[in-house]
């Protein structure tokens, strides 16, 4: 096997995983891309570890310890993703630019609460 071939399809799938990063506003399509971009990273290093016959088989080590990691990022990634989706109903990254809460506006002012001593007043205490 050429070592052209897993080279250029992975450039392939990293280009479209950074073309997915970059162009998408819903964020689990941002996170599937950069499934993508960690899936063509590891396409490089199988490919290259079976080419130069490594011994210690480093490029399958690496690949395993990516896709720990990938499981991880996109655990962690997709809980944000459900908390922000239910503390505001969308997950548009463009609108995203507060970490907390999203502001209320008060519908109308509340009424002030009357004084305890007022209150005890006319229970006649």
């Amino acid at each position: 096997m050429h070592a052209a071939y897993p080279a250029v399809v992975s450039a392939l799938l990293f280009s479209v995983g950074v073309y997915g990063v970059l162009a998408r506003r819903n964020a689990i399509l941002v996170l599937m891309s950069v499934e993508l971009m960690l899936n063509a990273v590891n396409l490089n290093l199988v490919a290259f570890d079976a080419l130069w016959r490594d011994r210690l088989h480093g490029g399958q080590v690496l690949t395993l310890f990516t896709i720990v990691i990938a499981a991880a990022e996109i655990g962690l990634g997709l809980a944000i993703v459900l908390l922000v989706f239910r503390n505001r109903r969308m997950v548009e990254v463009d609108r995203l630019t507060e970490l907390g809460e999203a502001r209320r506006r008060p519908a109308a002012a509340e009424p002030e609460p009357e004084p305890v001593a007022a209150a005890r007043e006319g229970d006649g205490t």
